[in-house]
């Protein structure tokens, strides 16, 4: 089956694939350089163009693995576009400076992470980065300043937050005069809180499409033996059987591209199966009554 993977436009500078692939646990997945470039090139194949990094991932060890697999093709940098994140400072022995974990959106942090990144894609450019986490000690002024820097010289084409509130991303848009491209926030069956805090409104009052991380809910609906997780499982596999889907990953996957919104899934996997699963899904909706009722399962109460 030929997979017709989903663009969405995200400004005029930057469209990604509809389903992201994501880096988190790159370190953990034991494989070689060889086999990571042909993982990568499996998810280009499928449409899955967008990889999703941050510096931090597998303690500052997961964006060189990823740039020392590509850089063993010519062109591949070419047919991909690279997400990663920055303003978290991890104790770390790769970072032996850090001595508590903490925020950083100044402008030396970001800069200085957005360089390294570049040496660990071998890149010349990074097509979307994000501030990973909401910092209190913020000066807007300061990240926007970094941000203008980077797009002026070429460094970084768009910009994007990550975990943020309405009224964090407000405050921080606010200082630049250009858009913020995207909230990455948590989202799944299991963790509905972004429908009722005001960051889908949100969304949709700044005509962006969240990036889902954690989309499958870290497996609970696969393997946790707790009520909810149950209940969500046993309904998801009946709609395997009404809506003809071949996984349960399928269903949940159609959950989120049903919204609305536009939510981009991120794929965390490194098992090539579960990835071609994934992207078979994209063409795969469920209908409204079936997401009202994951609601009512997943948070225990009638709809009002």
């Amino acid at each position: 089956m030929v997979i017709k993977m989903e663009r969405i436009i995200l400004n005029d500078k930057l469209s990604i694939s509809r389903m992201v692939h994501g880096l988190w646990r790159l370190n953990q997945w034991n494989l070689t350089s060889k086999e990571l470039l042909h993982l990568i090139e499996h998810c280009i194949e499928l449409g899955i163009t967008t990889f999703d990094h941050a510096d931090i991932y597998g303690s500052y060890t997961c964006e060189k693995l990823f740039g020392d697999a590509i850089s063993q093709s010519s062109d591949i940098r070419n047919n991909m576009e690279i997400i990663t994140k920055c303003g978290i400072k991890l104790i770390s022995e790769n970072r032996p400076d850090n001595k508590i974990k903490h925020y950083d959106t100044s402008k030396k942090h970001i800069l200085a992470s957005v360089e390294n990144s570049l040496k660990n894609f071998k890149t010349d450019h990074i097509d979307l980065l994000l501030i990973h986490r909401p910092d209190p000690f913020m000066n807007p002024e300061e990240t926007a300043s970094a941000f203008r820097y980077l797009m002026g010289k070429g460094l970084v084409n768009s910009f994007g937050v990550s975990n943020f509130t309405p009224s964090q991303f407000n405050m921080l848009q606010s200082y630049l005069d250009f858009p913020l491209v995207t909230n990455q926030i948590e989202i799944s069956p299991v963790h509905l809180n972004q429908f009722f805090n005001g960051t889908i409104e949100h969304c949709f009052e700044k005509r962006i499409s969240p990036m889902a991380w954690s989309p499958l809910g870290g497996g609970k609906i696969f393997d946790s033996n707790d009520d909810k997780s149950i209940k969500l499982k046993n309904y998801f596999e009946q709609i395997c059987i009404q809506n003809n889907f071949s996984s349960l990953s399928e269903a949940v996957y159609a959950w989120h591209l049903s919204h609305p919104v536009n939510i981009i899934p991120i794929i965390g996997t490194g098992n090539i199966t579960r990835i071609t699963e994934a992207a078979n899904s994209i063409n795969k909706r469920i209908t409204r009554e079936q997401w009202f009722n994951i609601l009512e399962i997943s948070t225990g109460k009638k709809v009002d």
